[in-house]
């Protein structure tokens, strides 16, 4: 499902759009003094592109990704996804655009304990618009794409935490997703399981999914194919 599928039709233009378009985006939260935690921002990611935003706690980066995610709203300036603007969007809507099209890793993994790898999996399908013949063969897929074909029986308490990121991972990108948004990915994870998620991320890279990862970490950071630092609020490019 596409953002023209949940939006109806639309004027078709010939270019593609770039996935993320930040025209002046703003937040401000309200109190005394208000606190801007997002500066007038413009931002672009084209489609394919692997970006990773770096910063210290109390950058921006939550701020910014919520409004990535359209889990919040910017309090002025434009944020289009797609080419779509979003500010007009019902929240019914945006719920239904965030499942079928923004897939999200946390640095919690954020898994149901009690429920197998392959039911946390499928559970993500049944509210991302994935047709119920294709899911249980769209789960598999997934687990199978981040190595977890051989754990999909376990219950995610006896993974490691590589593993736990992993079937995260698989959660997140099973609707097929046109972008994947990753806060802290490997904020829990020992190195030898960064390593793992990293290359996976290169993987999932190279088959052409858009990747913005929010990380305090430089080596983190440095595995993307273009970084932009945030710092108070204001994003620049790392040359």
């Amino acid at each position: 499902m596409t953002v023209l599928d949940l939006l109806g039709t639309v004027e078709q233009v010939e270019e593609p759009s770039p996935v993320i378009e930040l025209r002046a985006v703003e937040r401000v939260f309200p109190a005394d003094p208000p606190v801007h935690a997002l500066h007038p921002t413009d931002l672009l990611v084209e489609a394919g592109e692997y970006v990773s935003i770096i910063g210290p706690s109390g950058s921006g980066k939550s701020s910014l990704l919520n409004l990535l995610g359209l889990l919040d709203r910017p309090t002025a300036g434009e944020y289009l996804l797609d080419g779509v603007p979003t500010a007009g969007i019902p929240e019914g809507r945006r719920a239904a655009l965030r499942a079928g099209h923004i897939g999200f890793v946390f640095q919690s993994f954020h898994l149901m304990p009690h429920r197998t790898v392959l039911e946390n999996v499928l559970l993500a399908t049944l509210y991302s618009g994935v047709p119920r013949a294709q899911r249980h063969d769209r789960a598999m897929a997934a687990l199978e794409r981040v190595g977890l074909a051989h754990r999909v029986g376990f219950l995610p308490t006896v993974l490691s935490g590589g593993e736990r990121q992993r079937a995260a991972v698989a959660r997140a990108v099973v609707a097929q997703p046109r972008l994947l948004l990753a806060d802290e990915p490997t904020g829990n994870l020992d190195s030898e399981s960064t390593s793992s998620v990293l290359e996976l991320f290169d993987e999932l890279h190279r088959d052409g999914l858009t990747l913005l990862v929010i990380t305090h970490d430089a080596d983190v950071s440095v595995r993307a194919e273009r970084r932009v630092r945030i710092a108070d609020g204001r994003l620049q490019e790392i040359a």
